[in-house]
């Protein structure tokens, strides 16, 4: 198979579908690959090291798409490369459709075959592809906050583990998953005051283990939600329904009770956002305010650390390219009913519940696009 990957497009995006050595194992397996001129720079990986790895280096991305059988990549196609897509054509990426009326409108339009990341499951019903841009995101969730907390960048000027005789920030983590997970470790290695909401009691009792005294648990309901929020100094959003927009759980109403300069970091902003007053933010201008309550909701954190970001992703999204190189996508998703999971877009149809249930499509089952 030809695969190819391009330059990220997206404003402040430095990672890279294909690192060098994933090159060299597409290579090794039999297959070509072609690599747009500068596209892995962000990670500190030349053209030069491309073609070390066995890759081809073309001028730019109109090439990439019009060879390509597959094309990888990390984020969700632009309007400009949603255009270059065709028919038939393997598109193996992020691509949160749910909360995107028009990008899932241009993928239909495309005919091409949309593979998501963040919906390939595994044996025990997680998010493997997924999985380490959520650790990453969780804990720059609490690098972000603390930054954004800081006067100068319009927050209260509080320092999340306080100091001796002073007492440290109060966090709330909304979502005990990866995200939530991740976030509570940051935030409670630095000595803030960390509480942590879900509505699992299997996953509330876990978190208790594994935190103990470190950090505090509560039951997601209404009340003890508003509560947490309107106590908390830093607000980490970390909630997520697999390919269904986020819920909205912080609504404009709670802003009110909180304190001024307090922050709200929107992890989920990428399915849409958990506060109702998010709407997603870049790393060129990432915060803004709203009833002097700061917003965080930049839709591509990992990008930001680009380097550990790429080299993560592509420790667990290679080994399902091999597979669709190798097989094919219709014959490896036969084998493996986990990544026909990741299968979102097929020929002009929709083949994801949530995204079809969300944007008013007939869902199409994944068997028929199988044949």
């Amino acid at each position: 198979m030809l695969v190819g990957t391009v330059k990220e497009i997206k404003t402040h995006e430095y990672r890279v579908g294909l690192t060098p050595e994933s090159v060299h194992e597409l290579i090794v397996h039999g297959h070509e690959v072609i690599v747009e001129s500068g596209a892995g720079l962000g990670i500190g990986a030349s053209d030069n090291d491309y073609r070390a790895a066995g890759a081809k280096i073309e001028p730019d991305a109109q090439t990439i798409f019009a060879a390509a059988e597959m094309v990888v990549k990390v984020k969700e196609p632009q309007p400009q490369e949603r255009a270059m897509l065709r028919k038939d054509q393997i598109l193996y990426t992020y691509l949160h459709l749910a909360p995107d009326a028009e990008q899932t409108a241009d993928l239909v339009k495309s005919g091409a075959t949309c593979i998501a990341y963040e919906t390939v499951t595994d044996a025990h019903g997680g998010l493997p592809l997924l999985k380490p841009m959520s650790q990453v995101a969780g804990r720059m969730s609490i690098q972000a906050g603390a930054t954004a907390l800081e006067k100068a960048h319009g927050g209260r000027g509080v320092l999340l583990g306080g100091v001796p005789g002073v007492l440290p920030a109060k966090v709330t983590v909304i979502g005990g998953g990866v995200v939530g997970f991740n976030a509570a470790q940051m935030a409670a290695g630095l000595g803030a005051d960390v509480t942590i909401l879900d509505r699992n009691p299997d996953v509330l009792e876990k978190l208790g283990t594994y935190f103990e005294a470190r950090a505090k648990t509560r039951f997601s309901n209404k009340a003890n939600l508003a509560e947490c929020v309107a106590q908390a100094d830093l607000v980490i959003g970390a909630v997520l329904i697999p390919g269904a927009a986020a819920p909205k759980l912080v609504s404009r109403e709670m802003l009110g009770t909180m304190k001024a300069g307090a922050v709200l970091v929107d992890v989920a902003i990428d399915q849409g956002g958990c506060f109702e007053t998010s709407h997603p933010t870049t790393h060129a201008e990432p915060t803004y305010v709203v009833d002097g309550i700061v917003h965080y909701c930049v839709a591509n954190m990992p990008g930001a650390v680009a380097r550990t970001s790429t080299y993560a992703l592509n420790n667990v999204t290679l080994p399902h390219a091999l597979k669709i190189a190798d097989l094919g996508w219709k014959e490896a998703m036969r084998r493996d009913k986990y990544l026909l999971d990741g299968l979102n877009v097929w020929n002009g149809l929709v083949t994801c519940s949530p995204v079809a249930r969300q944007h008013g499509y007939e869902v199409v089952p994944t068997d028929i696009a199988l044949g």
